[in-house]
């Protein structure tokens, strides 16, 4: 797995997501982020760029400081 930071903000970022009804293949595609790195992101797999924290914050509407710890 990867580092504590990147485990919470997958956590955080399935939450959101699912409380705004999006599933993992429709936030890919609005996104045009592959759903399998959305899925390596909420398992916190990867560590993304600050451009992705925005671009998926702003398809969530939300802030990005809602995606962190």
């Amino acid at each position: 797995m990867g580092s504590p930071i990147c485990e919470a903000f997958g956590r955080n970022l399935r939450a959101i997501r699912k409380s705004k009804g999006f599933s993992q293949e429709r936030l890919a595609h609005e996104t045009g982020i592959d759903r399998s790195y959305v899925g390596k992101i909420e398992r916190g797999e990867v560590n993304i760029t600050i451009e992705k924290i925005y671009l998926l914050a702003d398809h969530l509407q939300c802030s990005p400081k809602d995606l962190l710890i």
